[in-house]
């Protein structure tokens, strides 16, 4: 959660590629890792597909940046994008960037960023290339994040939760294994977590869930139970 001293967060949007639908979930997320000063909204605003960007740029107090389409087959808007998250990033006020993109394009921008220890936060959607999603320090899949948003609001329309990747599992029980664990065999989820999170971007909320911890119980293998001096402990049960 954003602190006393907030991080400054950017958000680019390329609106060529990102539904305007999931506007509301990635500002809720995002916000949690600071104050997001920056909005910027990326496209050819002639276009009629834009149009409900274009109300939610004033909704949302998001800069519209123009960028016509030149010549056809070359993504003006990625390279503009691109040059102001670089601009951004040097001038070395920026503590965060929020990407909201299904493009592959953007891949060795989150790359070039990263090695800068600037975290990225990529929001795109199930199809999103697995490279671009990888790239990111943790990708949010949007169309997760409204569904887990409308189960939390018991809003008849929620979808049901995404099933959980054998593969994440298969991550979290070597993070735990990894994990320094009591004669017991639990781990700190802490320590899971960030083991976790070192190997891969995917977040809980991908899968329906507001808390790591939430995702550790559903996937059935885990044991879960509070410390004795607070915190959680996680224990593989099989």
């Amino acid at each position: 959660m954003a602190g006393a001293t907030e991080a400054n967060i950017a958000l680019l949007i390329d609106a060529d590629n990102a539904s305007a639908d999931h506007l509301d979930e990635v500002l809720l997320v995002l916000g949690e890792f600071g104050s997001i000063n920056i909005r910027r909204a990326y496209g050819n605003w002639e276009k009629s597909s834009l149009k409900t960007w274009g109300e939610l740029s004033a909704r949302h107090s998001m800069l519209q940046i123009q960028q016509r389409d030149v010549t056809k087959r070359k993504n003006a808007t990625d390279m503009r994008m691109t040059i102001d998250a670089m601009d951004l990033l040097l001038r070395g006020h920026v503590k965060g960037f929020g990407i909201m993109s299904d493009d592959s394009d953007f891949l060795p921008l989150a790359q070039r960023i990263r090695e800068e220890g600037i975290p990225v936060y990529g929001f795109g959607t199930a199809k999103a290339p697995e490279g671009f999603k990888q790239a990111c320090t943790r990708f949010f899949d949007m169309g997760a994040l409204r569904a887990a948003n409308l189960a939390d609001n018991g809003s008849n329309a929620a979808e049901p939760r995404t099933a959980i990747d054998p593969e994440v599992v298969k991550l979290l029980g070597s993070a735990w294994k990894a994990s320094k664990r009591n004669a017991e065999g639990y781990a700190a989820l802490s320590e899971v977590g960030q083991r976790f999170n070192a190997v891969t971007s995917l977040s809980a909320r991908n899968y329906g869930y507001s808390r790591l911890v939430d995702l550790v119980r559903a996937t059935g293998i885990f044991d879960v139970k509070v410390a004795e001096g607070g915190g959680l402990l996680v224990k593989r049960q099989r």
